[in-house]
This record gives structure tokens, C-alpha cells and sequence, in this order.
């Protein structure tokens, strides 16, 4: 089905049911973001895409440098990535990552300890931008021809997509699973993306009033709208919560809340000040 392509589309086009199949393959999902922390947002999300989509995993991949956060600053890669381990341990099907970890963890993973050329090249990919379209064809590579990949997002990070590095090919190499709420609809997720996969004005302009969900299927781009999954929690909220000694459970599992006290992250008042 190609939605917003036809010219006598009417509403019902724009949904269709949500049954994703991959013959002898797996669905496999990626997550990636700062996670700084890491909240229970962010694991409603993956619960219900695993769900909704049958993914047979979910990478969760903390970035060391995010492309749109290089002027914020961040808690320490290794915090980051030991909260998104502690919050995905029960969910066997959620598989914490380190794709995008800073050069010298990778390095003592794959380099033995070789010589001056490989720290520099260590060095080079430190200062990189995690670009996510690296990371997807970094993890595609131990891909079955039969698998697929999903690529989870929040809505408020999709409204950049046309801004994101070789965004249109992204599109090409993973269907998107985008968490949507109140306030956007279906014209608003078709308008966000990049020039040459957007469907003209005249065409999203009949669904500018309706609510972005279901599917939106169009000549290279698929994208599935995630809804009814909204937590109040951002990371703003959590950083302020930790600089007032308020509690941290409805905003994080019991285990990140106790890792954050114990290492005494985001107590600083510079932190609170940065959004995730």
C-alpha cells in the first residue's frame, strides 16, 4: 500500500493493521539516545513496540557523541551505559549495546593492545559524531538477508529527521517506529521528513487535523506511529528531582534510582538544565 501517494486517499488509507511479518527472518529493533538516565518512558516505548511488532530484540544503544547534543553536556559514557543495563535486565529481549561506545572501549575489545596508529585512529573516532546511519549498517552487518530492522523514535526527535546525516538513506535501510502524542498528526509526521521523500503540501494537507497514528507507507520511507504510550517523564524532570532530594521512582526502575544516588550523578545544578 503507498499512502499519500494516491489521489483519491481518504482517511481509512492512512491505517492499516499492524501485522509484520518477516518470512525465516527476525524483527529486530534498534534504540538509540543519550539515556541520560535512561527512564521508564524510554522502556514503555520498547515494550510495546516489541509487542505491537513481534521484535524478537531491542538493542538499546547509548551514544557517546550525539550529532544534535555536541554542545550538551553529558554524564560519562560508562554511567550511561551501566543504568541502560541495569534498567533492561528484565526483559530478555532488550540487549544493551555498545555500538556507539567512546573508541577506547571498543579498542580494548577488538585492538589487543596494538601500537600508536590505532590510538590515534581511537583518538579520530572519539571526536565522530555518532551518526545513526553508521550504526545501523555497523549492526546490519550480522544480519540475515531475511531479517529486518526497526528503528525506535520518539516524535519529538523525528520532527529533525530531514536534519539527521544521510536521512534519506536511513530511511532505505530501516522502517521507523515512531512514539507519537497528542499534538501531531499524520500531516505533521509526513511533513517532517526530508525533502525528496515528502509528499506535496496539497496532499498532507487534508490530515493536518488527524492524530498521528497507525501506519504511513510511502515510496521509501515506512513509518509506524507508536501511541498510547506517553509517560510524564523527561530527563529535565529527573536531573531536577535529584537537585531537590526528591524521590525518583515514578521517573526511573528502583535499580537506576539507586545506582544514580550511589555514584551521585546529576547533583550538580549545570545538569539540570539539559534535556534527553
Amino acid at each position: 500500500m503507498t499512502l499519500f501517494g494516491e489521489p483519491d486517499l481518504d482517511g481509512s488509507d492512512l491505517h492499516r493493521a499492524s501485522q509484520i511479518e518477516t518470512l525465516g527472518g527476525m524483527n529486530i529493533g534498534l534504540f538509540g539516545g543519550s539515556f541520560d538516565p535512561i527512564h521508564r518512558g524510554h522502556i514503555a516505548l520498547a515494550r510495546s513496540a516489541l509487542e505491537r511488532w513481534h521484535l524478537s530484540r531491542i538493542y538499546f544503544v547509548p551514544a557517546n557523541l550525539p550529532p544534535h547534543k555536541q554542545k550538551q553536556s553529558l554524564s560519562p559514557f560508562l554511567h550511561r551505559y551501566a543504568m541502560v543495563v541495569l534498567a533492561t535486565a528484565p526483559e530478555k529481549m532488550f540487549i544493551p549495546s555498545l555500538l556507539e561506545a567512546p573508541a577506547e572501549l571498543n579498542g580494548a575489545q577488538h585492538n589487543g593492545g596494538r601500537g600508536s596508529k590505532d590510538k590515534s585512529k581511537q583518538k579520530e573516532r572519539v571526536e565522530k559524531p555518532n551518526y545513526t546511519i553508521d550504526t545501523v549498517r555497523r549492526l546490519k552487518e550480522s544480519f540475515k538477508a531475511s531479517d529486518k530492522l526497526f528503528l525506535l523514535v520518539g516524535i519529538d526527535a523525528f520532527k529533525e529527521i530531514a536534519t539527521w546525516h544521510q536521512a534519506e538513506t536511513l530511511f532505505r535501510e530501516c522502517e521507523f517506529i515512531v512514539a507519537s502524542r497528542p499534538g501531531y498528526s499524520l500531516a505533521d509526521v509526513a511533513n517532517a521528513l526530508p525533502e525528496r521523500l515528502r509528499p506535496r503540501p496539497e496532499v498532507t494537507h487534508p490530515f493536518r487535523k488527524q492524530a498521528a497514528s497507525g501506519d504511513l507507507v510511502l515510496n521509501g520511507a515506512t513509518i509506524h506511529l507508536l501511541d498510547q504510550v506517553q509517560q510524564p517523564v523527561s530527563a529535565t524532570a529527573i536531573r531536577q528531582a535529584v537537585a531537590t532530594g526528591k524521590p525518583l521512582g515514578r521517573f526511573v526502575d528502583p535499580v537506576v534510582s539507586e545506582y544514580i544516588k550511589k555514584v551521585g550523578l546529576y547533583k550538580g545544578s549545570s545538569a539540570t538544565h539539559f534535556v534527553a
